[in-house]
């Protein structure tokens, strides 16, 4: 019960026609127009429901919100209350925010390296089925995970797994974890690093077909392929990286592994089985300590 997986993000962007080209045309994700108030917003149709990526024209490109699905209002009492009593102010999101979110109830915090996380229960079912690459079918299923980086590591994890219930899958040592809120092996990674920012976010593909017809794609339109196709040792996951137009990675894969209650955490050691070398330095081979 509680935070039962990874609803949504949404991103501020200044190259919005970018981003569409990429998602849209190289991925085989379907792009939808929306506003929320006098703003507008593009949203990327993962799966059957209304969004899972928002992208908003901006002067900047960073992080505005990270989403979390949780089970019942019930529940979202329940871990508000726990926010409340360690010190964090949640607050209800606007009425517009939550139509959008294609949410019955949303609330939000600011986490300690100033990100925007929202807790949302009900998710719209309301995708439009728009047209993608032929051999885009079934192509994308979900978002899977996203990958944080920050100098406050310790506060992170103390939120997520204390706060939030969170569950520690594996990890490396000294500075990278990965963290779960369902069966699936991890939902979130937290890493130590300088600067604050999304390391990645991954993409969920139906199959090793989808990833390779994929990557063909990305090769055919000239997309940076910033990390090798390859396989993850900690959650067997077959993927490459694109680096996105805001800068960070796309992680596009499929195959992760789940886990159950018995799973005992462990240092996973070797990041790969193969693959999965990096056109610039691997800011995780070597954690931060």
């Amino acid at each position: 019960m509680g935070i039962s997986k990874l609803g949504y993000v949404g991103l501020n962007v200044t190259d919005l026609d970018a981003w569409t080209g990429l998602l849209g045309g190289t991925l085989g994700i379907g792009i939808t127009f929306d506003k929320i108030g006098a703003e507008s917003v593009a949203l990327a149709e993962l799966d059957v429901y209304k969004y899972r990526l928002a992208l908003y024209p901006s002067a900047e490109d960073s992080p505005r919100e990270i989403g979390w699905i949780v089970d019942s209002l019930r529940e979202l009492d329940r871990i508000t209350e726990r926010l409340s009593k360690v010190g964090y102010n949640v607050h209800e999101g606007t009425a517009d925010e939550t139509e959008l979110r294609g949410a019955t109830h949303l609330r939000w915090f600011t986490d300690p390296v100033g990100y925007r996380v929202e807790l949302a229960v009900g998710m719209a079912k309301v995708r439009t089925g728009l047209a993608r690459p032929v051999d885009a079918t079934p192509g994308v299923v979900g978002l899977g995970h996203l990958v944080l980086a920050s100098p406050k590591l310790d506060e992170l994890r103390e939120l997520y797994e204390s706060a939030l219930e969170f569950s520690l899958t594996d990890y490396r040592a000294p500075g990278l974890y990965f963290l779960r809120c369902n069966r699936t092996h991890h939902s979130i990674a937290l890493a130590r690093a300088e600067t604050a920012s999304i390391h990645h976010l991954e993409i969920e593909h139906d199959s090793i077909d989808d990833v390779g017809r994929a990557h063909d794609r990305a090769q055919a339109d000239g997309v940076p392929i910033s990390i090798s196709l390859g396989r993850h040792m900690n959650d067997k996951a077959i993927s490459f990286y694109v680096r996105n137009p805001s800068g960070f990675h796309l992680e596009i894969g499929c195959g992760g592994i789940e886990v159950d209650e018995d799973w005992v955490p462990h240092d996973f050691g070797t990041p790969d089985v193969w693959g999965h070398h990096h056109a610039n330095a691997n800011p995780f081979a070597s954690p931060v300590s």
